[in-house]
């Protein structure tokens, strides 16, 4: 990765550090794009202790529509090239919650936010092609369905369902991304990281917490297809794939739904519009 410039959203814990410290030690110059706080000040001293080019944070708070349009305009004012944006960053309240801008949190954070980030670095993306795009999905997509009329809040919240429709659109729009940007060079790849124990469990209760830290994988092992989608030279070129757990697997069959990705494309643009 010696060259190579990476931004990725949520790199200050989980899967997000592993891989922003194992890409920053292969060489790559990596941007955090994360609060401004004493966590992600944690994370750049973990990650910097073996980076070969000292990773920086820009700050951003993706439940915040502006606040993602000045974090892609603070990139774009102070770097020329990009050459991987890995959309990691997710989260998973258990009650309904609302984003700044009136969104039901999972569908705002988990979607909107990758949606308009890449949307406003696609440009750089393609002058520096070749370049990728990598979205961290879930497994859990499979069993997801999309409600547009609840992307202002749900009557009935329900946060499993919830993460899962957010998780579909994660797929969606990857495969939609992929087909739209066919002879660019730049690929859009998802993915299911596996089952990982991250801080996307923190507003759980303490004991659920304990429970699933028992059950679920470590975050190293999460980061692997991360790091795979990123780095490995063999995909270079490869786009519209789903990856679980570093083998290439098939999505829900509603990721081939034509109509479906540009209702959710078409709505997305519409609601992201400054």
């Amino acid at each position: 990765m010696d060259g190579k410039r990476v931004l990725i959203t949520g790199g200050n814990s989980g899967i997000g550090i592993i891989t922003a410290q194992a890409l920053a030690k292969q060489g790559a110059e990596v941007v955090l794009a994360c609060r401004d706080s004493e966590k992600t000040a944690e994370a750049l001293t973990v990650i910097n202790a073996d980076a070969k080019v000292p990773a920086v944070n820009l700050p951003v708070e993706l439940a915040n529509l502006q606040s993602i349009r000045d974090l892609a305009a603070n990139f774009l004012d102070r770097y020329d090239r990009l050459d991987v944006l890995i959309n990691n960053a997710g989260l998973f309240p258990p009650k309904q919650r609302m984003t700044d801008d009136g969104f039901e949190m999972q569908f705002g954070v988990n979607h909107l936010a990758p949606f308009l980030l890449t949307n406003l670095l696609l440009d750089c993306l393609k002058a520096s092609a070749p370049s990728r795009i990598v979205t961290v999905s879930s497994m859990l997509h499979k069993k997801g369905n999309i409600d547009f009329d609840a992307v202002r809040g749900y009557e009935k919240y329900n946060s499993q369902d919830a993460y899962n429709a957010s998780k579909l659109c994660n797929v969606l729009f990857a495969i939609e991304l992929a087909q739209r940007l066919e002879g660019t060079g730049v690929t859009s790849n998802v993915l299911h990281p596996g089952a990982v124990a991250t801080d996307i469990i923190r507003d759980l209760p303490w004991l659920l917490r304990k429970i699933i830290g028992f059950m679920f994988i470590a975050p190293e092992k999460g980061a692997k297809t991360n790091l795979m989608l990123a780095s490995d030279p063999s995909l270079e070129g490869v786009s519209g794939q789903y990856y679980d757990q570093c083998e290439l697997a098939e999505y829900s069959s509603q990721g081939d739904d034509e109509a479906l990705r540009k209702q959710l494309w078409d709505l997305s643009e519409a609601l992201t519009a400054a």
